[in-house]
């Protein structure tokens, strides 16, 4: 996730330096084909250009709104983590016998692995990478048959919830309010899965690109009468602000994709362990995960 820190230049003109150097030549070949067929070409309204640009503007807009709202619901459902796993452990403590401390950490060390398992599955990254930090050596053979590494490691937690309960160190009614906790988990990674899933339709993105290009051409013979030691740098700065606001825009429409510009779940899980940890009395509570330059993981 990107943080109030400058952004370096050097990353934001890096993402879009093949559309700039597509532009430049695009320009200089319209420069050249009006200077030569001047007398070919029809003059070119500054109007239509304005018109084409006030079109794409629009269409940016649309699209940033769209983008920005899968970011904005993909922070929500990790906020909603945060607050639902602080709940399960104080539920835990709450509830279960106080003879059964060595369970109450075995699950709480299971739901901070979750966690990490699913940030890491959303990132299309290893779902068990370091997880024998929380987990015992069994439950990892155990979620390693899945596909769903995150979804495995709810099913070890709501089976040993159910023994408590069978052994009589649960109520029934306490049961229920954990179980519903457990719920809240699986809506939640459901709704993660399902914006990774969604795929923000490709052609958009590809008539947008065309239609920067075609105002490019436009404003270029629009601006045939000034020097083209002018005309080029105002179509690269101009085009640029368009390009740049598709390209943050595409990055934003995906919070999962392992960017900068991604939901900060490392952290998040960073987080919710040094949290959990704190509720179980623990000494080895980790400092919360550093950023990293203009971003935090």
């Amino acid at each position: 996730m990107l943080l109030k820190q400058s952004i370096p230049a050097k990353y934001i003109l890096n993402k879009i330096k093949m559309e700039v150097l597509y532009v430049l030549l695009v320009g200089l070949l319209v420069n050249y084909l009006t200077a030569k067929f001047q007398h070919l070409i029809p003059e070119m309204p500054i109007g239509i250009p304005a018109f084409i640009g006030t079109a794409i503007s629009v269409i940016l807009s649309f699209k940033i709104n769209q983008s920005y709202d899968r970011w904005w619901e993909a922070r929500k459902i990790w906020g909603s983590i945060v607050n639902e796993s602080r709940t399960f452990v104080l539920q835990l403590q709450s509830f279960v016998s106080p003879d059964k401390q060595a369970q109450i950490k075995e699950l709480a060390y299971r739901q901070i692995a979750w966690c990490f398992s699913l940030g890491q599955s959303l990132r299309g990254l290893d779902a068990i990478a370091n997880m024998d930090k929380y987990i015992s050596e069994g439950d990892l053979d155990q979620i390693k048959k899945h596909s769903n590494k995150p979804l495995a490691l709810l099913q070890l937690n709501a089976l040993q919830i159910a023994s408590l309960k069978n052994g009589g160190s649960l109520e029934i009614f306490s049961h229920v309010q954990i179980n519903n906790t457990l719920v809240n988990f699986s809506n939640a990674m459901g709704m993660a899965e399902r914006i990774k899933s969604t795929v923000f339709p490709q052609t958009y993105r590809l008539f947008l690109h065309f239609f920067i290009y075609i105002f490019v051409v436009t404003l270029a013979i629009a601006l045939t009468g000034i020097n083209s030691f002018f005309e080029i740098p105002l179509l690269l700065v101009i085009s640029s602000a368009f390009f740049l606001l598709e390209k943050s825009a595409t990055y934003l429409q995906d919070p999962f994709s392992n960017h900068p510009t991604d939901t900060a779940m490392t952290t998040i899980a960073t987080n919710i362990e040094i949290n959990i940890k704190q509720l179980l009395g623990e000494t080895n509570v980790p400092e919360p995960l550093k950023p990293q330059g203009f971003y935090s993981l």
